[in-house]
């Protein structure tokens, strides 16, 4: 889809920005950038669209040379988001959203009426459209800034750290949706990180940029974590890359055990010396009764569900106060409990299964 011919960016600065980058990008996937501050990842990225010019090389996107298609032109046939959202103040949320197709000629009615279906798409509500960005959060801001980018239905979108500046937590959910609206919209996305956890959490495959920009490696998350090309890429991953490893090992072997459990009412009634999980009407987990600590309800930790992955069952296990990983279904009702040996346990087996067919 998005092809790099010995594309090189050199600044008069003298050291090149992106320096002889040769990569090809899959149609309807995601692809990744990432790298330390400096490398080449953002500029790679505004080379696509023509934000910034190639010194040399070429690049084609479905088989045309950008450089002979009018920049305008090829930048409103590209969705863009950016770190900041990049909202216009003085708009409303539709009108914002509406910018592109009313730049692409899209009568006004028609393009409100495209940017009002998109506010479902995004997940926000109908009557935000009225408002204007600094009466938004952060995260609304960002998913406007998406829900704009989608506006004219392009086949690429071009994605400049855009979840950065917002909280975790918000952080968190915005990945997920991004990846929800793939799954529906299948486009061609590149994303630009400086956060190796972001990276394999969202990337169908990563690029890994060196500082002087120099691709050091391109490949699946799995395969970056497992096995990095350099020390420059074993470094940057990190020290903990074999717990991030996990999130692509299959945790459906895990074994789940039952577990007592109690209702709100039941809470402060005689533990035995036993945490019990505490449930509602329908088993969904609320939290624990510690035997040390009364009525009071303890927090739960992380949920674990059936056929997700190693790191989802060890963080379940590891962040429960009972030390016992809370199971549950599609619906969210609990199946029991997964206990950390056994899932340390499990990993060791992958492990060795892994040495043995190498």
């Amino acid at each position: 889809m998005i092809v790099f011919r010995g594309v090189t960016k050199q600044y008069q600065s003298g050291q090149p920005a992106v320096e002889n980058l040769n990569m090809e990008i899959d149609k309807g996937a995601i692809t990744v950038l990432v790298g330390p501050s400096g490398c080449g990842k953002t500029t790679t990225l505004r080379m696509i669209n023509r934000m910034v010019e190639p010194t040399s090389g070429t690049i084609t996107v479905g088989g045309r040379d950008i450089a002979s298609q009018p920049a305008a032109a090829l930048r409103r046939s590209m969705g863009y988001v950016m770190q900041s959202s990049g909202l216009l103040p003085h708009r409303t949320v539709l009108d914002n959203i509406a910018t592109v197709p009313r730049l692409n000629g899209v009568p006004r009615r028609q393009a409100r009426r495209r940017a009002e279906e998109l506010l479902d798409v995004v997940g926000l509500a109908a009557n935000l459209g009225r408002r204007y960005p600094s009466q938004l959060s952060g995260g609304q801001q960002q998913r406007v800034g998406v829900a704009r980018a989608l506006a004219a239905d392009p086949p690429v979108l071009l994605m400049d750290e855009p979840f950065s500046a917002v909280d975790p937590v918000v952080r968190d959910e915005l990945q997920k949706e991004l990846l929800r609206l793939q799954k529906d919209l299948a486009k061609t996305i590149v994303f630009v990180t400086h956060d190796i956890d972001e990276a394999t959490v969202l990337g169908d495959k990563v690029a890994v940029f060196s500082v002087g920009g120099r691709l050091a490696q391109y490949a699946a998350p799995e395969e970056i974590l497992r096995a990095p090309v350099d020390d420059f890429v074993a470094e940057f991953v990190g020290r903990d890359r074999g717990f991030r490893h996990l999130s692509f090992a299959d945790g459906s072997g895990v074994q789940v055990h039952e577990v007592p459990t109690i209702t709100m009412d039941q809470l402060g009634a005689s533990a035995d010396g036993q945490w019990r999980l505490v449930v509602d009407g329908e088993r969904r987990p609320l939290g624990w009764a510690s035997p040390a600590r009364g009525a009071e309800l303890v927090p739960g930790g992380s949920l674990y569900g059936a056929g997700q992955t190693l790191r989802r069952a060890l963080d379940a296990a590891l962040s429960s106060p009972a030390g016992l990983g809370v199971a549950v279904d599609e619906a969210g009702r609990v199946t029991g409990v997964v206990r950390a040996d056994e899932v340390l346990g499990r990993i060791e087996a992958d492990r060795l299964a892994r040495e043995g067919g190498a």
